[in-house]
C-alpha cells in the first residue's frame, strides 16, 4: 500500500508541516488507521477513499497519533496534492462536506466552515502554564473546539515555552496563541503557534484549521479587511493565505511531495 509525506503550506520540503497521505479503496478499520498514524508520528495522516454516492468525490479522515480529529487543514491540502487534483474536488468529512481548488501557480483553495468565536474569562492554570497574559481569550468551535489567546505582540508569540505536559490534561483539542505581526512589511499581517498536546501533537508546525478561527478574529481587529496572511512561527514556519467569506473561510497554500513509500501492514 502506498504512503506519502507531504510537506504542506510551503513550497519546498523540509518547511511547512507534513502530513501523512493514505489512498484506499475504502476504510479499514479505525484501529489500523490509528496504528498506522501512531507509526507515522506526525500532527496528522490523512486516510482517504473515493465515493460513488454523489455526496463528495471522496471520503475523508484525519488521525493524530493518538486520536481522530474532526477538522485538519495541512493534511487535506495534502491529500489535493497527492491527488493531483485539477479544478475542484469534494470530501465528506466529520465537519460537512470541504473542497479544495487548485489554482494556476501550483497552490491549493481550501473551503472550510469559519470556527465562530466565544469570549472566555482568562483561565489562571492556563495562564500559568503558558507563562503569558492575554489580551483576550476565546473559545474557538464545535469543529476545532481550541482556546485562542491573544498576546500583546509578536515576540510574545515567538518566546513562549509553554509546559506540554500539563497542556495535555486540558480537554479542548489546542490552544492557539497569536498576536499582530510586528511588521507591517513583513509579508504577514498576524503571527500565531498553535499547541496540541491534548490531542498528541506537542507544537503543530502549521495549522490550518486554527486559521479558521484566526481569519475572523483578525478581520475584526484589522479594519474589516477579508483577506489576510498568516505566518505560523513555529521552528518550521508556514504561510497560510486566509479569506473571510462569512461562515466560511478560505485557506490557501502549497504542497510538496518528500517520500513517496510503500505500507508493509
Amino acid at each position: 500500500m502506498r504512503i506519502r509525506i507531504v510537506d504542506a503550506f510551503t513550497d519546498r520540503p523540509f518547511a511547512g508541516n507534513p502530513a501523512g497521505v493514505v489512498v484506499l479503496d475504502r476504510f479499514p478499520s479505525d484501529e489500523w488507521m490509528s496504528q498506522v498514524a501512531a507509526e507515522v508520528n506526525l500532527s496528522e495522516t490523512a486516510f482517504v477513499h473515493p465515493l460513488d454516492d454523489g455526496e463528495a468525490d471522496y471520503a475523508l479522515r484525519w488521525f493524530t497519533p493518538a486520536v481522530e480529529v474532526a477538522l485538519c487543514g495541512h493534511a487535506t491540502l495534502a491529500t489535493a496534492h497527492v491527488l493531483a487534483v485539477d479544478g475542484t474536488v469534494s470530501f465528506a468529512t466529520r465537519s460537512g462536506v470541504l473542497t479544495a481548488t487548485a489554482g494556476p501557480d501550483g497552490s491549493y483553495t481550501l473551503d472550510f466552515p469559519t470556527a465562530p468565536l466565544t469570549p472566555l474569562a482568562p483561565d489562571a492554570k492556563l495562564l500559568d502554564v503558558l507563562g503569558a497574559a492575554p489580551v483576550s481569550v476565546h473559545h474557538t468551535g464545535p469543529n476545532t473546539d481550541d482556546v485562542l489567546l491573544e498576546l500583546a505582540d509578536e515576540t510574545a508569540v515567538r518566546n513562549l515555552t509553554p509546559d506540554l505536559a500539563t497542556l495535555a490534561t486540558y480537554d479542548q483539542r489546542g490552544v492557539i496563541v497569536t498576536a499582530r505581526a510586528d511588521d507591517p512589511g513583513a509579508g504577514y499581517d498576524f503571527v500565531s503557534r498553535f499547541f496540541g498536546a491534548a490531542a498528541g501533537v506537542g507544537e503543530d508546525p502549521v495549522t490550518g484549521s486554527a486559521h479558521t478561527a484566526l481569519a475572523p478574529f483578525w478581520s475584526a481587529r484589522l479594519g474589516g479587511r477579508t483577506e489576510l496572511v498568516g505566518y505560523q512561527a513555529s521552528r518550521r514556519g508556514g504561510l497560510v493565505q486566509v479569506s473571510l467569506r462569512g461562515d466560511r473561510t478560505l485557506l490557501t497554500g502549497k504542497a510538496v511531495t518528500v517520500i513517496d513509500g510503500t505500507l508493509h501492514a
